[in-house]
């Protein structure tokens, strides 16, 4: 650098004294100014000093995710569309209309959009300038002569990069505009998981509210078995009580599983950005919760942990914020610039198309921070204190994607325990159930033991919906954790 700056010094002096000898010995303008750019170009080829992206690359912790992750096996199942694998077309829709409409998606994608601008503006702004102007002036003495003089020109000006200063802001606006890309998909995964979870929530409600309609007319006819008997002398009074009690009982879960439905039916369609009401007919009918395939966690590769937005959101900020520092860096070192103007001058207006006479100027100039009470480098220090940050917060949504998908593993393989037997106590619920209904018709049991069957019955199949339901949702919620739904 220090020789690069010398070469660049011992040029500019050369262009210095020719413009200082002799008229005789004294160089044309042209050659000057070859001195000149001859300078700039020098210093330009030797002092430039971007921040190379690999450079950025070296500062992110890959090892520390490629220790616990491996590579991804071939043909394992893509994950961009994951809601395709519950064979739901009415689900697939959902989620596209929302992936399109959802208030928060397209806030995100105006971010996104804000974000791009600025890195073309911060691009844009490393390129020569050049403006274009024309002016007028009339000028009067105390005498009463009067002149007046037109111009019209045309400005250049260029601030070089010489130590990387500019680069690695534009730099720092490219990860900004990829931290906002990676943002996007993360809002697309958590949009889509919502609107999956609540359509399972709506299905999980309708069936218990089924199973509740059902075991309500099983009740009602073991009410009106009661009464008969009771009418008969076979039965008393206190059985009837008991049955209408047990029914009734069953009657006051309906409106709240309607009230949930509803609720959720509202959650949707604000999910796909429509009005609340907007969906209640389309789902309305009773449809069977949707189910994944039992092995489909067992296809999805360990490394697609990496595709997650939210963590690759955090490696472009910290990509940012080491460029940031970058820029602080460049900043306590001379800036440059070279400027220059050409245009015409006459003192008519239309003088300036016939003999208006040709002025030029061409400027190099070179400023540096002498003294600034410490504010350069406490700048510095504030962009390493951000990149610190940016790398906690890096790791902490690396250790949290890990959790994410740990936890929805456990749960999954849990709930598909629970499920299997909450299936075979619903079996054998229903079974006591119609053997009670049997032995009671025929006054071999009492009605306590009917009772009991029919709650056990209405508890053993709400146990079971409710479980399946829990499971389409555990594979959402893993899917979620690897990051599927955006590519």
């Amino acid at each position: 650098m220090d020789s690069v700056i010398f070469e660049w010094t011992r040029l500019f002096s050369m262009a210095s004294n020719a413009l200082h000898t002799p008229r005789r010995l004294r160089v044309p303008g042209a050659v000057r100014i070859r001195y000149m750019a001859l300078a700039m170009a020098s210093l330009l080829a030797g002092c430039a000093s971007p921040v190379p992206s690999s450079a950025v690359r070296s500062a992110v912790p890959f090892g520390g995710l490629a220790t616990v992750v491996s590579d991804q096996a071939p043909g394992a199942d893509p994950l961009s569309q994951w809601w395709q694998r519950f064979n739901d077309p009415l689900l697939t829709a959902l989620v596209t209309q929302a992936l399109q409409a959802n208030t928060s998606v397209r806030a995100a994608q105006a971010a996104l959009q804000q974000s791009r601008a600025l890195r073309d503006v911060r691009q844009a702004s490393m390129l020569p300038g050049a403006t274009a102007s024309t002016s007028a002036q009339r000028n009067q003495t105390d005498s009463g002569s009067a002149s007046s003089s037109f111009r019209i020109g045309l400005d250049a000006s260029w601030e070089p990069d010489v130590f990387g200063g500019r680069n690695a802001a534009l730099s720092a606006t490219e990860s900004d505009a990829q931290a906002a890309q990676a943002s996007l998909g993360d809002v697309h995964v958590s949009v889509a998981a919502e609107v999956a979870l609540a359509y399972i929530q709506l299905r999980g409600l309708q069936s218990q509210w089924q199973i509740a309609r059902n075991n309500l007319a099983s009740q009602q006819e073991t009410l009106q078995l009661t009464t008969w008997r009771a009418q008969a002398g076979l039965a008393s009074s206190l059985e009837v009580e008991q049955a209408r009690a047990a029914s009734e009982q069953t009657a006051a879960q309906i409106p709240s599983l309607q009230s949930g439905q509803d609720k959720t039916r509202h959650s949707l369609a604000v999910l796909t950005g429509q009005s609340p009401i907007t969906l209640n007919t389309p789902l309305e009918a009773v449809v069977a919760i949707p189910q994944a395939a039992d092995d489909l966690a067992l296809n999805i590769p360990a490394n697609t942990l990496r595709q997650r937005p939210d963590v690759r959101a955090a490696e472009h900020r910290m990509e940012a914020a080491l460029a940031r520092v970058a820029v602080a860096d460049a900043a306590q070192y001379p800036n440059f610039s070279i400027g220059g103007s050409v245009g015409l001058n006459a003192l008519t207006l239309s003088g300036l198309a016939q003999g208006a006479g040709t002025v030029s100027a061409l400027l190099a100039s070179i400023s540096m921070p002498l003294f600034d009470g410490g504010a350069t480098r406490s700048q510095r220090l504030a962009q390493e204190a951000a990149l610190e940050q940016a790398r906690a917060s890096y790791q902490a949504a690396v250790l949290t994607a890990l959790k994410d998908v740990q936890d929805a593993l456990v749960t999954l393989r849990h709930d598909r325990d629970r499920r299997a037997h909450l299936r075979d106590a619903a079996i054998a619920a229903s079974n006591a159930a119609l053997l009670a209904q049997q032995r009671y018709s025929s006054g071999l049991i009492d009605f306590q033991t009917v009772l009991q069957t029919q709650r056990n019955l209405l508890t053993a199949q709400d146990a079971a919906a409710s479980s399946s339901a829990d499971i389409s949702a555990d594979h959402v919620r893993l899917y979620k954790a690897l990051g599927g739904g955006w590519n």
